[in-house]
């Protein structure tokens, strides 16, 4: 980022103490964040599920496409695939003179994923290869399962994203709770909408939101880290998928009480444990510094970030701008991050599916399953720790245990581990924020350590 693009973001001119509130300004604030709050953060009631704007956009688009989708994807996945090979080989001119060039000029481990991405892709679509890889429960819930979801929930993603983090809306909240979120969690108070897009929408998009705000200077290393690893947790409309296919949609109101409170004691205590304490505070180096935030000036509280907000409103990108900056976003997406998820969630998959290794790693959970008097622990060991793969993988192996607090117990814990490397995993470690693939393994465990106690209690409390 140019010193230019950093001046254009920064707040500056006019502080918010002395800016006017011009009728022109608050509507470049208000119109555009409304369009970002109905997109983003509002739910809606649809049928017997609970759903948000831009997921309603995004399951129309995957109705109009149908069966169509596997097959874009595997387009998509070979055409990254194939460009990357051509710019790290030839290095073509437009891929020098264009910033569409820098997505397909990547390090040796990433092309290396986005090919066998790709491989993995194509073997399943056209079933060839070996069955660990073509299996429905491995290459093919990526390919036809989670792909499709991807595909058109990141599209408009991206594209709606600027309404909510561009025209104040982020500066507004943020600076309204941003005493308590620093007293309680040591966090700016913008990442209290993090949350919130997460807990409506999903958690991926609260990494999304996380990782631009973090490129624009809002958060330092040691916040966009703690803030994507504890606070990016799953939709409600997936905590009701998750309750309706292992048989406890009746608990629903104790399993979500449950899951907030768990959730909230991991987010209070993980970021003060390492490996997040130690993440410096410093920040992405291309803006160096954090863009101001803090209070100043005698105004109320209200009325100072209602100032913020129209500050940062009236220094939104153009039109043309956001249009340039929504395409590159899709672009990196589609062809960055969709082949990372394929390639590590299939290769998580396999391993969960066709060796013990998860088997082997969860006897230790035995004993202390058993120590905490939750029934059939030999069987529900292994949904402790494998939702480390997948998000999902713990509601498919807890399915068949006949306990009911056992069920609620695996459902619980597997919406507050965070850590699925098919999906939010995989996003981390392609974003720009610091995290290694060891310290993401450390969180997951920290957080089901944390966690797992919490739920118990409240399980046997709530459900026995």
């Amino acid at each position: 980022m140019s010193a230019s693009s950093l001046d254009s973001t920064a707040p500056s001119g006019g502080t918010p103490d002395n800016a006017r509130l011009t009728p022109r300004g608050l509507f470049k604030f208000l119109i555009p964040s409304l369009i970002g709050i109905g997109m983003f953060l509002v739910p809606f009631s649809t049928g017997d599920t609970i759903n948000i704007g831009m997921g309603l956009l995004a399951d129309g688009l995957k109705a109009l496409l149908g069966d169509a989708l596997p097959a874009i994807a595997v387009a998509v996945l070979c055409a990254s695939a194939v460009l990357t090979l051509l710019v790290k080989c030839a290095n073509p001119r437009w891929a020098r003179e264009n910033a569409w060039g820098e997505l397909f000029n990547v390090e040796p481990l990433w092309m290396a994923m986005r090919l066998l991405g790709a491989a993995f892709a194509v073997m399943t679509y056209f079933q060839i290869g070996p069955e660990f890889v073509t299996a429905s429960f491995t290459g093919g819930v990526m390919l036809n399962d989670l792909a499709p979801v991807l595909l058109t929930f990141f599209f408009f993603a991206a594209i709606l994203l600027p309404f909510l983090v561009d025209f104040g809306f982020m500066e507004f909240i943020g600076s309204l709770v941003r005493t308590p979120f620093r007293k309680i969690f040591g966090l700016p108070g913008r990442s209290a909408i993090d949350a919130t897009a997460s807990w409506m929408g999903s958690g991926t998009v609260g990494v999304l939101i996380t990782t631009q705000q973090y490129e624009q200077g809002y958060y330092n290393r040691r916040e966009a880290s703690a803030i994507a690893t504890n606070f990016s947790i799953v939709s409600i409309a997936f905590a009701l998928l998750v309750t309706n296919f292992i048989g406890i949609n009746h608990l629903f109101v104790p399993f979500y009480l449950t899951v907030v409170v768990a959730g909230l004691v991991a987010a209070v205590i993980v970021p003060r444990l390492p490996p997040l304490s130690r993440k410096p505070d410093t920040y992405y180096e291309p803006v160096g510094c954090r863009l101001a935030e803090e209070r100043t000036g005698t105004k109320g509280l209200f009325r100072y970030s209602l100032g913020m907000a129209v500050d940062r409103a009236d220094k939104a990108p153009g039109p043309r701008q956001l249009l340039r900056h929504a395409l590159l976003n899709v672009a990196d997406i589609f062809f960055g991050l969709l082949p990372l998820v394929i390639a590590i969630g299939t290769v998580a998959l396999i391993l969960a599916e066709f060796t013990p290794l998860f088997t082997w790693l969860s006897y230790p959970m035995v004993p202390v399953l058993e120590w905490m008097r939750i029934p059939e622990a030999t069987a529900a060991a292994p949904a402790t720790l494998v939702g480390f793969a997948d998000m999902f993988l713990p509601a498919v192996l807890a399915s068949d245990i006949e306990s009911e607090l056992t069920r609620f117990v695996i459902a619980c814990l597997s919406l507050t581990q965070l850590i699925y490397m098919s999906e939010i995993g995989a996003l981390l470690l392609k974003s720009k924020i610091p995290l290694k693939l060891w310290e993401l393994v450390v969180i997951f465990l920290l957080r089901t350590a944390i966690t797992l106690p919490i739920i118990v209690v409240m399980g046997h409390w709530l459900v026995a």
